[in-house]
């Protein structure tokens, strides 16, 4: 599995809502605060995106689909003078046949989802991302073409099955958008989502990825890249935010929090899977990345799932 997709599989993204509404012509909508990421493509027509505590508001159009991971209260509206009321998605939700009603003059169609990241430590991708991600060349239309064009399907004709498509439609285009996002824009910034748009720290994070247990050397990971390790460590740390060992040890520990909490396995022998030669060491830097010891995230975890039951 590539990093793209073991970090997203990690952070266990959960649909909330997925599908369409309407922004009217005349009236605009204001969103709240909001847990996870919202990613929105615009069916058709167009309006205006503003973000709190950003300066400029963003006009998206037809094709344009846009990323806000951040959380931040929004609005959107044909006019940011018009008025705007709080956004409630059953009184806005498209019906079967409103969304080709929406052409510009009518207001705009908005299609797309809400996901919650269940997963811990979400800020691995969050934090790698702007306010807004704002896809809008034709290559990236082209590329969300056919989840724009199923999701209008879907809403114009329903048929059995229909939420659960929308879903899976609306984690489509979320993963199109972040693909899209790290071959544009990525490779301007600092983060580990910035270092996937690098041809040779994707392959040393892939490397860590593939085998997380393999006792990785400084040395070793910059001869695969058949850098110096001077070299490779500086780059490395100048992408990614932090040192090649750092990020190797986050990921291991990413990954025994989510086998303590999912699976059945001791601590022993998590542990020895991830290349720690004692529990001691293994807790050390557990405690570290989570702020407590294996077996209380484990109890913390048992607890929590109680508790929803």
């Amino acid at each position: 599995m590539d990093p793209l997709s073991e970090v997203l599989s990690l952070l266990k993204l959960k649909s909330y809502v997925a599908g369409g509404f309407a922004v009217d012509a005349k009236m605009g909508f204001d969103f709240p605060g909001f847990q996870g990421i919202k990613c929105y493509a615009v069916g058709s027509g167009s309006c205006w995106l503003s973000v709190q505590d950003l300066p400029d508001a963003v006009l998206i159009s037809a094709g344009d689909c846009v990323l806000l991971p951040r959380g931040l209260p929004f609005c959107l509206a044909a006019d940011l003078s018009f008025p705007r009321v709080r956004f409630v998605y059953e009184h806005a939700a498209l019906k079967p046949g409103d969304e080709v009603l929406y052409d510009g003059t009518r207001g705009c169609s908005i299609l797309g989802g809400h996901f919650l990241l269940t997963g811990s430590h979400s800020e691995m991708l969050l934090s790698s991302l702007p306010s807004i991600v704002h896809l809008r060349s034709e290559s990236d239309k082209e590329t969300m073409r056919w989840s724009l064009e199923r999701m209008r399907k879907e809403l114009r004709d329903p048929q059995p099955g229909r939420s659960l498509i929308a879903q899976q439609l609306a984690y489509m285009m979320l993963v199109q958008a972040l693909r899209l996002h790290l071959q544009e824009e990525a490779a301007k910034g600092v983060g580990w989502l910035t270092a996937l748009a690098d041809p040779q720290m994707r392959t040393a994070i892939t490397c860590m990825h593939d085998d997380p247990g393999h006792l990785w050397t400084l040395q070793e990971l910059a001869d695969r890249l058949a850098m110096s390790r001077t070299v490779f460590a500086q780059k490395f740390k100048n992408k990614v935010g932090m040192t090649p060992m750092e990020y190797l040890t986050r990921w291991r520990m990413l990954l025994a929090g989510d086998r303590l909490k999912s699976s059945d396995d001791s601590v022993s022998a998590i542990c020895s899977s991830l290349g720690y030669e004692t529990e001691s060491a293994f807790g050390r830097a557990f405690r570290r990345v989570w702020g407590c010891s294996p077996r209380e995230h484990r109890r913390r975890s048992e607890a929590g799932a109680s508790s929803h039951n």
